[in-house]
């Protein structure tokens, strides 16, 4: 997807807007691993200075989305084992509760937008467009965790979304499914239900089987 030309109006706009469609394309897996990116080249692909380019990355920097070497290279994380682990066992954590927490506001309009959501995610696979399956997945995740009402716990879970990926990318381009993940149906049966057991056992098994694949 070649980004939007960004209208450079003053250049704290100008960075924000280069900072959320970069952020964007990081966390759905537009970016492969340890790809390397450059000021210049981000700064023509989004219509704006080097001085916007600088800041938006690094803000991403920070947020553990970029990676910054001792000689100025600015790329995207290459993770190690160990880190996919920590990773996983936040989304753990961090999705368990908030789902844990959305469960009493599940109602019938919540579960039908969830079920729209996962509708395509069929197609996504067959094609194996790992980019839309991601996009989907975490579309998915995040409106259900949004009835949580719990913004802090929802930030530092997209903050983990945004380290993975690239990594993401690189496992879903590895996979040989055919056919869709039975975690999201489960999650939906038991927000039907009201279980909570139910509940929290799916969302723990789809945030973190797929991370385990890469670390076997």
């Amino acid at each position: 997807m070649t980004p939007q030309r960004l209208t450079e109006a003053t250049p704290a706009a100008a960075h924000d807007r280069v900072y959320r469609t970069l952020r964007s394309r990081i966390m759905h897996g537009e970016i492969a691993p340890g790809q390397a990116l450059t000021l210049r080249g981000i700064g023509r692909d989004h219509g704006v200075s080097m001085t916007p380019a600088r800041e938006a990355v690094r803000r991403l920097v920070a947020e553990g989305a970029l990676f910054l070497s001792s000689s100025g290279r600015v790329s995207t994380p290459e993770l190690s084992n160990e880190r996919i682990e920590e990773l996983a066992a936040l989304r753990a954590l961090l999705e368990v509760e908030l789902a844990s927490r959305a469960l009493p506001r599940a109602h019938i309009a919540l579960i039908d937008r969830l079920q729209a959501i996962n509708a395509p995610i069929a197609e996504a696979i067959r094609s194996r467009d790992a980019v839309a399956y991601i996009r989907i997945n975490l579309e998915f995740h995040r409106t259900l965790y949004l009835r949580a009402q719990a913004p802090a716990m929802l930030a530092m879970a997209e903050t983990v979304w945004l380290q993975l990926g690239p990594t993401m990318r690189a496992l879903y381009g590895r996979l040989r499914r055919t056919e869709p993940p039975q975690h999201h149906r489960l999650i939906i049966a038991a927000l039907k239900a009201g279980d909570e057991p139910g509940l929290r056992i799916a969302v723990r098994s789809d945030v973190t089987q797929g991370l385990r694949m890469l670390t076997t």
